[in-house]
């Protein structure tokens, strides 16, 4: 059965860390004004957990709102990812330096390699590993790897990874069982992208209509089927009406056969990058 969720319900990470089961994305938010007001208005509907990164732009600005809010800082859960340019053991170091001067906060929860870079992953898997022991992240994972990308790490990985990024919603959730298997199997949780499919799929009849049952709109159908799955979804807008929205999860339960029916709603989408075929 479904359960009886909150905004303030976490899951644990390796070593201990705890992530909140919701997350809000910042990934196109232009930096400054826009990634300010966005992520204090998500501080003031609930949220707890940010993700950004190297590639979006807006590491200073998230790092500001999460140093002015006012929130103690072991309350706020911070991610940010290693780019494809900055692979390799020292490069990988230094881009995690820089974006520490960014975001200038104390330590960083959770540093993602972003996309599985041929050649050079293993050597910035090491250097994560080392940032790890360090204390300067309390977490390391992946984004975008793939069931062979995740075997490769695995094999020679002296730290299991405690996330995976992937693009996941019911309109794929068909498509990725071996990553989601293989994740859950090691103990590796899975953050959904995309979870609203960049509103591709919002004005589905049949989803409407699912929402209208609920009292609720198609993309808070999409994101607690996310929560219900066990997965960590995260939404990003710039809209206030919409982040608070997006929040609001917590006072209605899909029932099992919805549930059902959505996860087989499987059109092999894909909204953002694809990395299905990458070596």
């Amino acid at each position: 059965m479904p359960e009886n969720l909150q905004i303030s319900d976490t899951y644990s990470l390796h070593r201990g860390a705890k992530i909140p089961r919701l997350g809000f994305g910042c990934y196109l938010i232009p930096d400054g004004k826009e990634t300010l007001q966005a992520v204090n208005t998500a501080l003031e509907a609930g949220y707890r957990h940010f993700d950004t990164a190297a590639f979006y732009g807006n590491e200073a600005s998230l790092g500001k709102a999460v140093r002015e809010s006012g929130i103690p800082r072991e309350k706020i859960f911070v991610t940010t990812k290693l780019w494809n340019s900055d692979h390799g053991y020292e490069k990988a170091l230094r881009a995690f330096d820089t974006s520490m001067e960014k975001l200038q906060l104390d330590y960083l929860d959770l540093y993602l390699i972003h996309w599985p870079v041929p050649g050079k992953r293993r050597d910035s898997w090491k250097a994560l590993e080392k940032l790890q022991a360090e204390g300067r992240v309390r977490s390391i994972g992946v984004s975008n790897y793939m069931e062979p990308h995740l075997r490769e790490l695995m094999a020679h990985a002296e730290s299991a990874p405690s996330i995976n990024q992937i693009e996941l919603s019911p309109y794929n959730f068909l498509r990725r069982q071996r990553e989601i298997e293989f994740c859950r199997k090691n103990k590796i949780h899975i953050q959904a992208y995309c979870p609203l499919t960049r509103g591709e799929k919002l004005g589905d009849p049949e989803l409407e209509k699912l929402g209208r049952k609920y009292g609720k709109s198609p993309a808070q159908i999409l994101l607690r089927w996310s929560l219900d799955q066990g997965f960590i979804p995260l939404p990003k807008s710039g809209n206030p009406q919409r982040i608070r929205e997006n929040a609001n999860l917590y006072d209605f339960q899909i029932l099992p056969e919805d549930l059902a029916w959505l996860s087989n709603q499987n059109e092999n989408l894909a909204v953002s990058w694809d990395p299905s075929g990458a070596p």
